[in-house]
């Protein structure tokens, strides 16, 4: 008797274990705030965007741009560099800047390096199989005038099940031509998390 009431409870813990471990999958909104384990994740990512560019587009050097030259500046995202201590897909961070950037209407935004490579061979293809009329002529790129840049860095402070993640990401607008710094800003984020322990 105690042997079968050993395996029924067996059974019934085994049970408990999986129907625990199952999967369960809920759609949310991409707006939605959800941080699971304190790492840099994608809300991380548009809210620094979107204060930064906030910030840099609030600050003199536009209108001091065109006022002097009756039109908006024109921006290009350089390199910015994770000195975190976590693998951050800074590419997704970069695009998050650059669609504020272009959605502000207040500056102009030219396409990044490895994009104009391929535009080039476009227009190279067009001169050769494309009619005459549609053809998108060479050497009629817009230059920038300021280059972002950057870096996220990190620093975290763990004891126990506890642990203090802190980022900061610092951002600077350099005039190509003269390589001045006409803006220069940051954005920290801090975050607590605490580990849960099971017991069984």
């Amino acid at each position: 008797m105690k042997i079968k009431i050993i395996f029924l409870l067996s059974i019934v813990s085994m049970v408990g274990i999986l129907t625990a471990c199952a999967t369960s999958v809920k759609r949310v909104s991409p707006d939605e705030i959800i941080d699971l384990s304190g790492r840099w994740n994608d809300t991380d990512s548009r809210l620094v965007a979107e204060a930064v560019v906030k910030d840099a587009l609030t600050r003199p050097w536009v209108d001091n741009f065109v006022s002097k030259n009756s039109k908006p500046p024109t921006v290009i995202v350089g390199t910015i560099l994770n000195r975190s201590h976590e693998h951050i897909n800074v590419q997704t961070f970069t695009k998050d800047l650059e669609r504020e950037l272009t959605n502000s209407g207040r500056v102009r935004f030219v396409a990044a390096k490895g994009e104009r490579e391929e535009l080039r061979q476009e227009r190279a293809e067009q001169k050769k199989h494309s009619r005459k009329d549609t053809v998108k002529a060479p050497g009629r790129e817009i230059g920038a005038d300021y280059m972002l840049k950057g870096s996220i860095n990190s620093i975290q402070d763990e004891e126990g099940g506890r642990k203090v993640v802190y980022f900061q990401v610092t951002l600077e607008m350099i005039d190509i031509e003269d390589n001045i710094k006409v803006w220069f800003g940051d954005k920290k984020i801090k975050k607590f998390v605490k580990k849960r322990r099971f017991g069984f």
